[in-house]
């Protein structure tokens, strides 16, 4: 009895059909002396290397040798085609030589090395990578260097194939390089510990996540979308526990899939001709393993194996489509949904991944009738189904079973008339439709109860079934995209016109979506086509109204009769009509005017008397703006009407601003996420009487600041008004330059924005307040729109603020910190400025920082911020005259690492004294200590050291040290003053951790403090004229120290303590002198022997 496979595993298998043992016994590779080694696979190749040093080229059309090439200079570790020229291919020997082959097929020439590197000379080559795109080749070693080589042709142009490319040598990793990937100029390279994702382009590199591991695992780029339309790849790494990390070109993990559970599920039996399929459904132990490699199998999916089994997943739904036992596999090469495996023996296996039913034919046209009825009743779920009966017929299947041996096979008959005799027709409504629902590629159902069919006609592959879903997905959602219904449109119409009688020969008309009759883009195409013709009519029925508001019908309320606005109008009189017309060729003699005033200014403006000139260009400017505000602006509401109240001035602006831009926001307009809906303005119903040249103008005429001589809120008016015109990231650019210090000029250009966006996908994300998903479908918006995304992060910071404001580093450069200013709170802002600097390497902190600094006035302004945000109480820092309050420097400050690179910035004098007075000021004594000593005012540090009483202040890089004996001779004066004025606090008022002991700056700003309990203090950290001696012998010597202080008149107490410590260095110095002594002796000695 055949088991049988569950449903859910039913969707694809691994089958064998060919044999390659006669081709490996034709090359001479299946003896034990010579064996291949590696192996790789294109569209057109088969590569196989040997020990020998050999790499044999087969043809893939039958299967015959094209090629041998030769290597002496070893054995043969690795080779890879390239995938977008297969005329080139690399190849690594055992002697760490990497070399690039052009094979000139195409010209019937002799192959040669257009490239040779001897960068990994005595390393063993451990991976082979090609450009997507250029001819270079990534190779790395087992000792972690990764280099690149160019490879010269023919093909590039003249004189290119004699042009010596240099080797690059890209980086050298920790351990061994396990694999390399590369998509859209970016390397992955996995080692024994981590991942490494290096920007090609840019030459920057970053660490995938935070946690190390220990062994081999693989990593590589999974191309997002089917092969005609690539989406930005995702990066895949292998973790411990039968995990993946999906990660961002970034380096950010943005998730982690478990396999693990999901693992603990029967293999699926391998289809081969060499022996019958089994399957165990009683193995179901989760598994836990360390995937070796990754490698992108189809569109969606992942391929690894180990040395008993091969494993293929489906990351975006995080799903195993299924794994197979496939004993002693050594390495795996993959094109398309082909998979060459060579095993440990050096025999060869070529598997294919398909679908059942696939599988049941292709073994029916190689009349292997067992193997396909046992397949057929093994994976029965699969068979039995209505999208069965194209590969399938029922008369197919009933010749399967006409071929079976009746006598010794009725068990396996039997089986099979139970199959098809559960068999779907093809026409099977209720069970099709059942089937399509949950595979979802079938139809979909409207709104509306239409049950929409979606044809694979001309998109099915015999071979690769998961593209076939793929490109049945895509072609599902871009007719999502442009289904809509009458009633939607009509009311959208009936809200947007307000109670307009519309003409029958204007009316809204059905939009044709024939079942099938017509190829998808013509399809497509007519739909687009009616949409627009829609639009425009919409639009102009629109500009109609405006133009004509007399003409609006208006319902009579007198005696309580309400009367009703219907759709249907009596014709208009002659005289309206008349009227109408007049108003339109009016409208038409203004636009005509604009044309002329623009070209005009335009003329002059090239003049470069003009253009240099600020005055004159602001003349020509505000000669053409009354034009402009004439045809395109608001109309005068100034009139008195009857029935219209006076409106306040700020309200009138805003509906008149609105009043010239009409947006239609229906989703089918929408070509994009990030895109809003389409803008549709008065002038654009004119077609193209609107010169080109207006945007350019209005954005010079707001640059140059001629509405501001009406004040901030002229150009406020100015730029709500004609923000249609205005480009978006050149007004973005003028508000953090020009009016960087009027905000009403960025919340004008910010609502405008947000305005232009609100059509948007991302919106209905970012309303639904999961901050991780808005964060995501913003990544997906690259490459990124500087003003779009600043509107949709404006967004996110009302909805999260400070949570959301964290978050926006992974933005930069596209949004800088001048917007992020303009956006958010001060205390807000800190934590941003904060995390973008650490975002860098700890080498780059202060270079990054200082580029930041646009304008140099900024420095001062975020040095203020900090030292007020998250930072002690003045009272605790500072005594009641300003001097530093005991050991106040043991306070912790929440942005000290921010603080410590704002003042180790370079800058001019004048910029650093108002820094140490502002440090001065909040007690900031890290920052004023190293101030000090920047700007030569030790006087003054040596008394802030003595006030705070710590001698490890003295110590360190940023330590103060006196360098001569007079400076020593200050600083004990200063000490003895200091201590006798002043008597130290108890030591329960030290400032302590919440362990109980003194916390030191944790940001990095000072040195590693003491441990201070309350209950003991280490007294040698005191300030203290005896400690003070103490060092001062340590450094000149007892007898010299002590003789210079008796001659200045200063008295030395020492306790025996220190008294012991003296006479422990007088006897260090004469030892240290007699040995000096003796070592001269013989090396004189020894030079006089020399001589001799």
């Amino acid at each position: 009895m055949i088991p049988v496979v569950p449903v859910e595993s039913c969707t694809h298998v691994l089958a064998e059909f060919d044999c390659l043992d006669p081709l490996l016994s034709a090359l001479r590779l299946d003896s034990g002396r010579i064996r291949c080694t590696c192996l790789s696979v294109s569209r057109k190749w088969l590569a196989l290397g040997t020990s020998a040093g050999g790499l044999h080229l087969i043809q893939r059309d039958g299967w015959k040798q094209k090629l041998i090439l030769t290597h002496k200079e070893g054995s043969v570790t690795q080779v890879s085609c390239c995938p977008h020229d297969e005329d080139f291919i690399a190849v690594a020997t055992s002697q760490g030589l990497v070399v690039v082959w052009e094979l000139h097929l195409e010209r019937r020439g002799r192959p040669e090395r257009v490239s040779v590197s001897w960068e990994h000379r005595g390393q063993t080559v451990t991976s082979l990578c090609w450009d997507t795109a250029a001819l270079r080749v990534f190779a790395g070693d087992v000792g972690g260097k990764v280099s690149c080589v160019r490879a010269g042709s023919s093909k590039l142009g003249k004189g290119s194939a004699f042009v010596i490319f240099p080797i690059q040598t890209i980086t050298t990793v920790d351990s061994r390089v396990v694999q390399l990937g590369y998509s859209d100029g970016h390397l992955v390279v996995s080692s024994l510990s981590r991942c490494y994702l290096c920007d090609t382009e840019r030459e920057k590199f970053w660490r995938v996540g935070n946690k190390e591991r220990d062994g081999e695992f693989g990593a590589c780029f999974l191309q997002q979308g089917s092969a005609g339309q690539r989406g930005q790849a995702l990066l895949y790494c292998a973790r411990p526990g039968s995990r993946l990390w999906e990660a961002s070109f970034a380096g950010e993990v943005l998730s982690t899939h478990q396999f693990k559970q999901l693992l603990a599920c029967p293999p699926l039996p391998l289809v081969s001709y060499k022996n019958e399929p089994h399957f165990n459904p009683a193995q179901t132990s989760p598994q836990s393993l360390a995937f070796p490699r990754l490698l992108q199998f189809g569109d969606q999916n992942l391929l690894t194996w180990t040395d008993s089994a091969i494993y293929i997943f489906t990351p975006h739904s995080g799903q195993v489509l299924l794994w197979t036992e496939v004993k002693d596999v050594v390495e795996i090469s993959v094109f398309r949904n082909e998979l060459f495996c060579l095993h440990g023996d050096g025999r060869l296996s070529h598997l294919s991944l398909m679908s059942p039913e696939r599988c049941v034919e292709r073994l029916m046209k190689r009349e292997n009738w067992t193997l396909a009825t046992t397949v057929c009743c093994m994976f029965q779920h699969a068979i039995i189904t209505s999208r069965a009966r194209k590969s399938l017929p029922i008369d197919r299947l009933e010749q399967l079973k006409a071929q079976l041996n009746s006598g010794s096979q009725q068990q396996l008959i039997g089986q099979l008339e139970e199959v098809i005799s559960k068999l779907e027709p093809l026409d099977s409504a209720c069970s099709s439709r059942r089937s399509s629902i949950s595979s979802h590629e079938s139809f979909n159902v409207l709104d509306c109860g239409i049950y929409r069919v979606i044809s694979r006609r001309g998109s099915q592959s015999d071979d690769d079934a998961s593209s076939l879903a793929n490109q049945s997905m895509l072609e599902e959602e871009r007719l999502k995209e442009f289904s809509f219904t009458e009633e939607e449109q009509v009311e959208n119409d009936s809200q947007s016109v307000c109670g307009e009688a519309d003409r029958s020969d204007t009316s809204l008309q059905f939009l044709p979506l024939p079942f099938r009759s017509k190829p998808p883009r013509v399809a497509l195409q007519a739909v687009r086509d009616s949409v627009s013709s829609f639009v425009k009519k919409t639009t102009e029925k629109i500009n109609t109204l405006q133009m004509n508001t007399d003409l609006w019908p208006r319902p009579d309320f007198r005696e309580g009769v309400h009367t009703e606005v219907t759709a249907t109008v009596t014709p208009l009189p002659e005289e309206v009509e008349h009227e109408l017309n007049a108003e339109q060729s009016s409208s038409e003699s203004e636009l005509q005017e604009l044309k002329a005033a623009t070209k005009k200014a335009i003329s002059e403006i090239q003049d470069p008397m003009v253009l240099l000139d600020p005055v004159c260009l602001s003349d020509v400017l505000r000669e053409w703006a009354p034009v402009l505000e004439r045809v395109l602006g608001p109309e005068d509401h100034t009139r008195p009407t009857e029935t219209h109240e006076e409106k306040p001035l700020e309200e009138e602006e805003i509906v008149s601003s609105m009043s010239c831009c009409v947006v239609v926001q229906p989703d089918i307009y929408s070509a994009n996420l990030d895109e809003p809906a389409a803008t549709l303005t008065e002038e654009e119903d004119h077609g193209e009487s609107t010169p080109c040249s207006t945007a350019p103008l209005a954005c010079l005429y707001l640059e140059m600041g001629c509405p501001g001589r009406g004040g901030i809120e002229s150009v406020c008016v100015f730029l709500r008004r004609y923000f249609f015109l205005l480009d978006q990231e050149r007004v973005r650019k003028m508000c953090m330059l020009r009016y960087r210090e009027h905000r009403k000029v960025m919340k004008a250009y910010i609502a405008g924005m947000l305005e232009f966006t609100q059509a948007s996908k991302v919106v209905e994300v970012i309303q639904k307040g999961d901050l991780l998903k808005s964060l995501r479908s913003l990544r997906e918006l690259q490459p990124w729109n500087a003003p779009l995304l600043l509107s949709h992060l404006y967004r996110l910071y009302d909805k999260h603020g400070e949570v959301a404001v964290r978050a926006y580093p992974q933005f930069y450069p596209t949004i800088l910190p001048s917007d992020i200013m303009a956006m958010a709170l001060p205390s807000h802002f800190l934590p941003y400025l904060d995390n973008l600097v650490q975002s860098r390497a700890e080498q780059q902190r202060l270079s990054f920082l200082g580029s930041l600094l646009q304008p140099e006035t900024l420095r001062q302004d975020w040095l203020e911020l900090a030292l007020s945000h998250d930072a002690p109480q003045k009272d605790d820092t500072l005594t009641a005259d300003g001097q530093p309050r005991w050991h106040s420097h043991f306070f912790s400050w929440g942005y000290g690492r921010l603080l410590s690179l704002l003042i180790r910035l370079p800058a001019d004098l004048a910029s650093k004294q108002k820094m140490l007075e502002m440090c001065r000021t909040h007690g900031y004594w890290m920052g004023y200590l190293y101030l000090c000593r920047e700007l030569q005012r030790r006087t003054e540090a040596f008394s802030a050291i003595c006030r705070l009483d710590d001698m490890t202040l003295l110590e360190g890089d940023d330590g103060i040290v006196p360098q001569s004996l007079d400076e020593w001779v200050l600083f004990l004066q200063l000490s003895q003053q200091i201590s006798s004025s002043i008597e130290a606090p108890p030591t329960s008022a030290l400032p302590s951790n919440p362990n109980g002991s003194c916390s030191d700056d944790t940001n990095g700003t000072s040195d590693s403090s003491p441990d201070l309990s309350d209950d003991s203090t280490d007294w040698s950290i005191r300030v203290s004229p005896e400690n003070i001696i103490l060092r001062l012998v340590r450094v000149f010597g007892p007898d010299r120290a002590l003789t210079a202080l008796q001659e200045r008149g200063i008295p030395v107490d020492l306790s025996s303590r220190s008294t012991l410590v003296c006479d422990l260095l007088r006897v260090a110095e004469k030892r240290q002198r007699a040995l000096i002594q003796t070592m001269l002796e013989r090396c004189d000695r020894f030079l006089w022997s020399q001589h001799a």
